[in-house]
């Protein structure tokens, strides 16, 4: 996966933050079509796409935003909403 911005924990483990992307170690862009080097992204191959996710991931203390275009294209389905429904009307 790729990111826009990185930092160090307590322990010295380089972490994505900002907006991420889906990366495929040995390509030169992200899943969605961005140049990793003109866009600046900062590159973790050693951070797995699901522990980048805000909602379940142990690596997304500091993620934004999750590129929408790279998460359809690793398979997150379209009926998945990120919101939920509370009190429905009648």
């Amino acid at each position: 996966m790729a990111a826009t911005d990185s930092w160090r924990d307590p322990d010295g483990f380089r972490a994505p933050a900002g907006e991420v992307h889906a990366w495929t170690p040995g390509t030169n862009q992200t899943l969605c079509g961005i140049p990793i080097k003109k866009a600046g992204l900062h590159r973790f191959s050693h951070v797995e796409w699901a522990d980048a996710q805000p909602a379940t991931g142990r690596d997304a203390d500091r993620v934004t935003r999750v590129c929408h275009r790279c998460a359809a294209a690793t398979g997150r389905r379209r009926d998945d909403k990120p919101w939920r429904r509370v009190d429905p009307r009648p």
